[in-house]
């Protein structure tokens, strides 16, 4: 049993074992068409989602298996009357063999683990992690580089609020001669927690103020969209808009990303632009969570 509760849990012998396997689900999917045969996962997702939720969905029945579900857990399970997450865990595991997650609580994820005797996949974590979201995120990059060593890597959007920003800095500090660059409105800055984990692996994080301070031979832009359902008030539209005019003033080998879904944070008038991969990094998505599967079921 491997529960995937946060990204700190990776090294990079464990990335490259679960990007290893991945590659080869991706090339030989009728290799693995069984890996889940005569095995039930329970999806319980009490925030929204499409590609996270749809994915895992997917990749349980890619793997022979089967899957029982609630996409608005939050309305619509027990929990509305007052279940605790625990409760909820010691009940579905009687019904399933693995439980994926997504919740509004940060701590969701140890304290579904600590009761739990099924494996436990984070599918989001309030605003702390996204684990998997980052898992593909650095299976896209390294992929499209070959090498995750050197990478020049540009965040943008909301950095406080942003799960998946978090998960991507505590997995790619493990990399050498790594550089990070920030940019968004003050109000959504990226924590000074996260500066520091960067630096303790000697990685300085470079605040920009505009595009013009990101390296225009910076190897990846990742947007994030302004997180308006973890906080109160309104802080207005994105200022830090990647459209075609911007993205022509960057690299070539320039790739963009985003865990989706995008507001106005990405023009449209990019989607046919080769550097632009967030479809192709969602798609990553299925594939990666595939691996996590079988991981997770892996007798060692």
């Amino acid at each position: 049993m491997k529960h995937v509760l946060s990204a700190k849990q990776y090294n990079r012998e464990s990335l490259e074992e679960l990007f290893q396997l991945t590659d080869d689900i991706k090339n030989n999917p009728q290799k693995y068409a069984k890996t889940l045969e005569g095995k039930i996962v329970a999806v319980m997702f009490y925030e929204p989602s499409t590609r996270t939720r749809m994915s895992f969905q997917t990749a349980v029945l890619k793997l022979g298996g089967q899957v029982i579900a609630t996409e608005n857990a939050s309305s619509n399970s027990s929990g509305k009357k007052g279940e605790t997450l625990e409760d909820t865990v010691k009940i579905l595991q009687g019904y399933a063999d693995a439980i994926v997650i997504r919740h509004s609580s940060e701590t969701m994820p140890e304290e579904a683990a600590s009761v739990a005797k099924v494996p436990i996949l984070n599918a989001g974590a309030g605003k702390g992690e996204h684990p998997t979201q980052a898992l593909l995120d650095l299976y896209t990059i390294r992929e499209y580089r070959k090498t995750l060593d050197g990478v020049k890597i540009a965040i943008l959007g909301d950095l406080l609020n942003g799960r998946t920003i978090h998960s991507l800095l505590r997995l790619i500090r493990l990399y050498e001669n790594v550089e990070v660059y920030g940019l968004s409105k003050s109000c959504f800055a990226l924590p000074q927690e996260y500066i520091d984990l960067l630096s303790q692996r000697g990685i300085t994080y470079k605040k920009c103020n505009s595009f013009a301070d990101i390296p225009k031979d910076v190897d990846v832009m990742y947007h994030t969209r302004i997180q308006s359902e973890r906080f109160e008030g309104d802080f207005g539209k994105e200022e830090f808009i990647i459209n075609q005019e911007v993205l022509n003033q960057f690299s070539d080998h320039t790739i963009v990303l985003h865990p989706l879904p995008r507001v106005d944070e990405i023009s449209t008038d990019i989607d046919d632009d080769p550097r632009a991969m967030y479809f192709k990094q969602a798609h990553n998505g299925l594939f990666v969570r595939m691996g996590l599967f079988v991981q997770a079921f892996e007798e060692k």
